[in-house]
């Protein structure tokens, strides 16, 4: 069975007001669940759930299925921005730890196609 990669990551809140604040966020991949899923948890327990390759595909140009949406900003930031009844929910991470997260989930990957049966 292969492990869950969790990382943690710093993300600032973007809001209407000119103050940004930060929160830590739990990066969760578990491949025996679904090997196409990442997970954004937040304080308070707010989940995000998408897949890996809009994660990846949004740290090179922009992209969005369903109610997320994705895009670089500069060479070293994400924003994420999600789409809820409630409202629009906008999130800015450095990129480094999300490299590193994605950069686990494709080695994860690759040992378990490459794992004798």
């Amino acid at each position: 069975m292969p492990p869950v990669i969790e990382e943690q990551a710093e993300a600032r809140l973007i809001t209407e007001a000119t103050d940004t604040f930060s929160v830590p966020v739990d990066l969760r991949y578990d491949a025996a669940v679904d090997p196409r899923t990442v997970h954004l948890t937040f304080p308070g327990g707010t989940d995000w759930a998408f897949g890996r390759d809009l994660l990846e595909g949004g740290l090179h140009s922009p992209t969005g299925h369903g109610a997320i949406r994705i895009w670089p900003c500069g060479r070293a930031q994400l924003v994420v921005e999600r789409h809820s009844p409630d409202g629009v929910e906008v999130v800015q991470f450095d990129n480094a730890p999300l490299i590193r997260f994605l950069d686990r989930t494709h080695g994860e990957t690759r040992k378990s196609e490459t794992a004798p049966a």
